[in-house]
Formats: structure tokens, sequence, C-alpha cells
């Protein structure tokens, strides 16, 4: 092997790759992971040395969507590069109003998983942001489109509030369950798995029911309901950025929707709880910001101090939002050939989880982009 086909990079120090495989070294070789010690060096190979994770996985994120609605590709750019210099290389968009395909083809940033737009009714979800169907009946037919136009994922509203009740307004789901049923049928007949957004207790006996394969923000899950979605392999996002905010959506509430208000309170007061409850029951939990709408991106390390805060060891949280959501996306372990795609850190965020927000160095596809974090 001559220098110029040697090594980009040489990472050094301790490198977990899975919650039982650590290494001393990892090199880049035309962007990708070798874990043998090359014969020859690259004439510039660049080494950084440190913790280093397969890089962090936001499996709740908006590209292309702000608080009005839908962003310009400038802007959806802006976005993707602050999620990457958090150290988020990989991402399951959860639903957005543009078309982000265009995101694959370039290589410096993330990896990304679209789930297409938020299926919704309307009047039954946050303006501008989903399709809004005009009939429940559309469900399935509307799933099977977003499925052959995502990648692999298909995003549902599965409850909102319904101001047409009044002073009684209050979340109430969507989708009658049979239709539930059948598009789920639908989308896991186009290779498609589906994940619903969800607040209230009355929507996941119905979910669980139809086979979804993930629940976002789970609030009103109960042990039963937790008891079930661990036995099924459901997983769950607890979107605790989001759910902190539900103090102030209630107080917005006060007045007008009364029992909505009183609802979303409960839920944030007990959001911790609820958490340690989902880890406890066997739940596996995922780690989304929910960025996008009124959340910025780049925020990882916040969603993850906050599930420490909620009580999961930081061990696991880091596990949670490296590895083991690789592997449920889909992405696998870090081997030989890999995609070079990880992050340095200069301690061990094991022990301590606040260090997730000072990456020393991102490697995406290779690449090293340095960060001032």
């Amino acid at each position: 092997m001559s220098a110029l086909e040697g090594p980009t990079a040489a990472i050094r120090g301790r490198i977990l790759l899975g919650d039982d495989r650590e290494v001393e070294e990892v090199w880049v070789r035309r962007g990708r992971v070798s874990l043998t010690r090359p014969s020859a060096q690259g004439t510039n190979m660049q080494v950084l040395e440190g913790w280093a994770l397969p890089g962090l996985v936001d499996v709740h994120c908006h590209i292309g969507l702000a608080a009005d609605g839908a962003v310009s590709v400038d802007e959806a750019e802006k976005q993707a590069v602050a999620d990457r210099d958090a150290g988020v290389l990989l991402i399951r968009d959860a639903g957005s109003p543009l078309d982000t395909s265009w995101v694959h083809g370039r290589g410096d940033l993330p990896h990304l998983l679209r789930s297409g737009m938020h299926l919704a009714l309307p009047k039954r979800y946050l303006r501008n942001y989903g399709l809004e169907l005009e009939s429940p009946e559309l469900l399935p037919e509307a799933v099977r489109t977003q499925a052959r136009r995502g990648d692999g994922w298909v995003k549902l509203v599965g409850d909102w509030i319904d101001r047409t009740l009044g002073a009684d307004g209050d979340l109430r789901p969507l989708w009658p369950d049979d239709l539930l049923r059948e598009a789920v049928a639908v989308a896991h007949a186009e290779a498609a798995r589906v994940t619903v957004h969800a607040f209230a207790t009355e929507t996941i006996d119905g979910l669980l029911a139809a086979g979804v394969d993930c629940i976002e923000h789970g609030t009103g899950m109960t042990a039963e309901h937790m008891a079930e979605a661990a036995v099924r392999g459901i997983a769950v996002t607890p979107t605790l950025l989001q759910v902190g905010q539900f103090e102030s959506i209630a107080a917005q509430a006060d007045g007008r929707y009364p029992v909505y208000a009183k609802r979303m309170r409960a839920m944030y007061a007990r959001r911790y709880q609820q958490v340690r409850d989902l880890h406890e029951a066997g739940v596996r939990l995922l780690v989304g910001t929910d960025a996008g709408g009124t959340i910025s991106h780049g925020r990882i390390a916040d969603e993850c101090a906050e599930l420490v805060a909620a009580g999961i060891p930081a061990a696991e949280v880091v596990a949670m939002a490296s590895w083991r959501a690789r592997d449920y996306l889909g992405f696998g372990a870090v081997v030989e050939g890999s995609s070079a795609d990880l992050v340095v850190y200069p301690a061990d965020p094991r022990e301590d989880i606040e260090v997730l927000r000072h990456p020393t160095a991102v490697v995406l596809r290779g690449t090293v982009y340095p960060t001032a974090r």
C-alpha cells in the first residue's frame, strides 16, 4: 500500500462501538472504517484522540420545517449542518412539508431517512405542517403514497385537540381503529414502518391493535400500554424537549380550552416519571429532539441530558443515542468497511452526559469536521 492509498485519519483512545464492543484505534480510508492497522499511512493523515462513538442519531427531527411550515432549501441545509455539528450523523425525519430527497446527494450532510409528510385531517394538526386528508377513508391510500416517497417510514398524526367541542375541547384520536389497521398493513406491504404522534391515553389502544412500529411522545401511555409495547417491540420516542413545552401550551389554552389545558399540565408534571416507567417496563426508548417547528436544531445533547434528568443512566442514554439507534434504523454495527461516521469527545460521555455538548471532531463519511463546541 502506498502512502497515497493509506488512511486519511486515525482515531485513537477509546472507541465505543457497541454495548460490549470497544477498541483502541479506528482508521479512516476512502471514507470507510478500518479496524486493522495499515501497513502505510497517508501523507496528510489526521490523528484524533479521545473517546469516540458511532455518530449520534436523532430519530425525531424535521429537516425543512419551521414554526410556520416549510422553509427554503437554504434554511433546511442550515438545519442539517447544525445537527451534524452537534454530532448527529443519522436522522429519521419524522415528517416534513419540504421534499428533502436532495439531502441524499450531499456527502457533507447527515444520513437521512425520510417519513414523507405528516398525515392528518383538516384543522386537526398544526397549520402548514402536513397533508390534510379530506376524510379518514383516504388514509390507507395516502399511506401508500408517502411510503413510496419516503425512505422506509410513514408518519401519522394520531391525536390533536378537537376545537369543535368548545370549552370541552381536548385531545381526541383522528382515525377509526379499522382504518388504522388497514393503513399500517398497507405501509408494511410497501416495506415501510409506521410511527405515530400520540399524546393522549385514548389513542394508544388503537395504535397497539393496528401494529404500529413506533410511538412518538407517548405521554398518555398507561402501565398496561407500556407492558404491551415492550412485548410487541414497539419503540417510543419520549421527546422530552417537546413535552417540556406543555406547560406553556397549557397556559395558552387557559380559559378557552380548560379541559385540554388541565391534561397538558398533568402530562408535563409527570414527564420524568413517564420516561422512568417506560424504561423500567422494558420499552425500547429512542432519542429524538423534535427539532424543527418550535425547537431549534442541534440540541441532541439537551435531549440526552433531559433523559438523564428523568432517571435513565447516562451510559444507557449514550447507547440509545448512538449504536442502538443505528441498529434500530437498519444501519447496523460499525464494522470493517462501514461508512466512517464517528464523533470524538474529550472524555467519556457515559460518565458525564454533559460531555455530549463538547465534541472535538465530527467524522462524516470519512471527512473530519472540527467543531468549536
